[in-house]
């Protein structure tokens, strides 16, 4: 693991606790306090209401593909010896999406509207990453 190449996420206040769950294997995000909305990217901010209130839910992990690009040019080396990839939009059950890696699929099998399910990629000590591989 101490090899890892690629960026990390650098957690603000607002994340910190997605990036806490991610590392328990949760996918969690807030849920308005107001109108139930959940959101991603996580905010202080409802972008439906603009209330303040919010409560982090641990979310199904369900999803599909919403949109997706397959990447067969380098641009960081951490990629290096893993074209072409998938990175795609997914669209939860619980309605936000979410850019994630699309993993567990060879990049010409991934189609619009697929089922996905979270997975999660411990990357370092501290780091799990949100991934997504066919349902």
């Amino acid at each position: 693991m101490s090899s890892y190449l690629k960026p990390l996420p650098v957690p603000s206040p607002e994340t910190e606790p997605f990036w806490r769950a991610a590392r328990a294997h949760h996918l969690s995000l807030p849920k308005c306090g107001d109108c139930a909305m959940v959101r991603f990217p996580p905010s202080g901010h409802c972008p439906a209401c603009g209330g303040t209130a919010h409560e982090w839910v641990d979310l199904s992990g369900a999803g599909k593909v919403f949109s997706f690009v397959v990447y067969h040019r380098l641009y960081h080396k951490g990629w290096e010896g893993e074209l072409p990839y998938v990175v795609a939009v997914i669209e939860l059950a619980e309605g936000p999406r979410i850019l994630s890696t699309l993993t567990g699929i060879a990049p010409g099998d991934v189609v619009c509207d697929m089922a996905v399910k979270v997975v999660f990629d411990d990357v370092t000590q501290d780091v799990s990453l949100p991934k997504f591989a066919p349902a």
